[in-house]
């Protein structure tokens, strides 16, 4: 009974750091008016869950976001903006080839759409990659691109989580204020920390490598 009573306490816990979470996701969007909340909001709610995977379940809620969304807001609108321009681009470029006849327009096409899956995925890693680690601007649009290139299989769960949550709120839509931003944050972040593990695994073997050639050299 007492093991009972400790995971239904859990499990209230979880549902109501996941609503309030995304309750204060939706109120700093229209605290940011809108389009210039979008990215400081969905930053600080990154900010958020990555305390969660660290361990960190107590974290103040409102002070996380508060202080996330105010020291991120210009330099994640501007990152969001080179997005937007990327996306700009990309779209004029898929309406050309779509206009286009012939064997190159088609090829062209099939090119170009995969940049643009290319570029969706790279949006999906900047936001845990944003919040793991500290790099320029430009890195962190760079490296976004790299690790969503060399992650298929990270690619492929994330996409199958995602595809669930959808599933999931597209047959309960009143769970949209509640879990709609949240919930995939959450698991796209679970998704991303493992990765980032075993590429920092990966670049620590490769390091130890070169000083031993360098030692034998």
């Amino acid at each position: 009974m007492k093991n009972m009573g400790r995971m239904l306490q859990e499990v209230s816990e979880w549902i109501v750091r996941l609503v309030w979470t995304n309750i204060l996701w939706f109120v700093f969007i229209v605290a940011g008016l809108g389009v210039f909340g979008i990215m400081p909001a969905t930053v600080a709610l990154f900010a958020v869950t990555r305390k969660w995977k660290m361990k960190d379940l107590d974290v103040s809620l409102l002070k996380t976001f508060k202080e996330t969304f105010k020291k991120e807001f210009v330099r994640s609108n501007c990152i969001g903006l080179i997005y937007a321009v990327i996306g700009f681009f990309l779209y004029v470029d898929l309406r050309i080839a779509e206009s286009m006849e012939g064997t190159f327009s088609v090829i062209l096409y099939v090119f170009i759409s995969f940049i643009i899956l290319l570029y969706l995925n790279a949006i999906v890693h900047f936001f845990p990659l944003y919040v793991h680690y500290h790099y320029s601007l430009k890195d962190y649009i760079k490296q976004s691109f790299i690790i969503s290139l060399i992650s298929p299989f990270s690619t492929l769960m994330i996409c199958i989580g995602l595809f669930f949550i959808g599933y999931l709120i597209t047959n309960m839509p009143g769970l949209i204020p509640f879990i709609s931003g949240v919930l995939p944050a959450y698991w796209i972040m679970n998704v991303c920390i493992k990765r980032f593990k075993t590429l920092e695994q990966q670049q620590s073997q490769v390091n130890e490598h070169m000083k031993i050639e360098e030692s034998i050299n």
